[in-house]
């Protein structure tokens, strides 16, 4: 079941070979790719076909070489696209690849030298990179060697600081900072509304600056899905990812998908932020599929003859205005939109979608009698997020769970346990609110992050009081 690129590769396999000044005999070849009900895609398996090709053909094997050669295609993979000239081509997807193939057993793996450095991450495996058909065919008859690399994860230099935007930047809004600070310190999902040019957009580019530094798991979780997307330029990922799709973005666009399943940006956001600008704007079917991969931190693709899931642990950041004209209550210009408008703009922003949104904030415009003042730096809240992160990493040590966001119902009633002041708050909240049992456990677990924040061990009264007030969005929709 090869597609077109595995079937043209019998002519590039076959011109590779002849230009690198290798015998290839006229006679019909067969070559097995296996399993045979698996779908084969890519041009990934032209090298190990060349390498096959040439050992039936007896063109690296000969009986004075025969034993060294079989030593050095012991537990040894091949990988890479061949052009017609022989050289050995960047492919996507190398990192997966070497992870699985040190799974399977295989204790050495040749590729393209472009590839070594993001093939180096992986520990226990060694990896050698060739930068055409002959260079591979000297290697096994023992003639030269391959460059290798081995990467030290201790010695990568950390990049979480090197930003070009920071939180001083942002004059004023207190009360929005603060929100996006606890949306930070517990990876929740936060909604901005409010008027053109207050600083919804400033400060969502900005809260990437105070999110903790990337483990090993999660860089090395997030380089395979970049290696998969062909979107890797660098080794290793860094720096947890900012995805900011156009409103105009497609449903493949968002979740993934196309010819060949390539992760969306939701898969591309993993362990950091996507961002969506004017979220009202967005089609309504394509926000619709962001419920399931919210909840269950992962998406599935599937196809007539596979299925593939990719990771989606992101934290959601939006904006939106308040109206088509975008003043609807503001304090500086007048709403030039009808009732029904904005009723009709709002209900784009489904109400089980907005259930799935911890923390909503109402930003205004900014004081001019606050705009000479600095505004308190990225690094500080940093330490303040790293500190509420580490206590929750801490008390959910055995849970496989990272942040309070990522809480089930069983542990909830475990970690979030409430005073009968807090209890009494809550249900009072509940029901003059109206609102849903999710939304219970969302202000739950905002509670519990605010009181992190305080290296509070309990939930108390006053951070059930905070989290509630972060439902403004909802209140503001019921109105209308």
């Amino acid at each position: 079941m090869p597609d077109v690129s595995i079937k043209e590769s019998k002519e590039r396999v076959r011109a590779a070979i002849k230009n690198s000044g290798l015998e290839i005999y006229s006679r019909r070849i067969i070559v097995n790719l296996s399993p045979a009900n698996k779908r084969k895609e890519g041009s990934n398996l032209d090298l190990p076909i060349a390498i096959g090709v040439l050992i039936s053909m007896e063109e690296i094997i000969n009986n004075k070489n025969i034993n060294d050669v079989i030593e050095r295609l012991k537990d040894t993979a091949f990988v890479g696209e061949l052009s017609l000239n022989g050289k050995l081509n960047h492919i996507n997807g190398i990192l997966p690849i070497c992870i699985e193939a040190k799974r399977l057993g295989i204790k050495k793996i040749i590729l393209p030298k472009d590839n070594l450095k993001e093939a180096s991450i992986v520990k226990g495996i060694e990896c050698f990179g060739a930068c055409n058909l002959n260079e591979v065919v000297e290697f096994l008859q023992g003639k030269n060697k391959l460059e290798t690399m081995h990467t030290n994860w201790k010695n990568i230099e950390v990049k979480h600081n090197k930003y070009d935007v920071d939180f001083a930047d942002v004059r004023g809004q207190e009360n929005v900072k603060r929100a996006a600070e606890i949306a930070a310190s517990g990876g929740h999902n936060l909604l901005l509304f409010g008027s053109p040019g207050c600083g919804k957009t400033m400060i969502a580019k900005r809260i990437p600056t105070i999110l903790p530094n990337l483990s090993f798991e999660e860089s090395l979780e997030t380089t395979q899905i970049y290696s998969i997307a062909g979107k890797l330029t660098d080794g290793i990922i860094l720096t947890r990812p900012f995805r900011a799709p156009h409103h105009t973005s497609t449903i493949s666009a968002m979740v993934g998908g196309g010819a060949h399943a390539k992760p969306g940006e939701i898969s591309l956001a993993n362990y950091g932020v996507l961002y969506l600008d004017e979220l009202a704007e967005f089609d309504r079917k394509t926000l619709e599929t962001l419920r399931v991969p919210l909840e269950d931190k992962n998406i599935i693709i599937n196809r007539s003859n596979q299925s593939l899931r990719y990771p989606s642990n992101f934290m959601l950041v939006a904006s939106t205005n308040p109206c088509p004209c975008g003043y609807y209550g503001s304090s500086i210009k007048e709403c030039i939109c009808t009732p029904n408008d904005i009723k009709r703009y709002n209900s784009k922003i489904s109400g089980p979608l907005l259930d799935r949104i911890d923390i909503q904030v109402n930003v205004q415009s900014v004081n001019i009698e606050k705009m000479d003042k600095d505004g308190e730096c990225s690094d500080e809240i940093r330490k303040r997020v790293n500190k509420a992160r580490m206590i929750q990493r801490e008390r959910y040590e055995n849970e496989k769970i990272f942040s309070n966001a990522e809480l089930s119902e069983n542990q909830l009633n475990k970690y979030c346990k409430l005073d009968e002041e807090s209890k009494i708050l809550l249900k009072t909240a509940f029901n003059k609110l109206g609102l849903s049992a999710r939304v219970y456990s969302k202000i739950l677990k905002v509670a519990r992050t605010i009181a992190d924040l305080e290296e509070s061990e309990y939930i108390a009264k006053k951070h059930i009081a905070e989290a509630i007030q972060y439902r403004c969005f909802d209140k503001r929709r019921q109105k209308l």
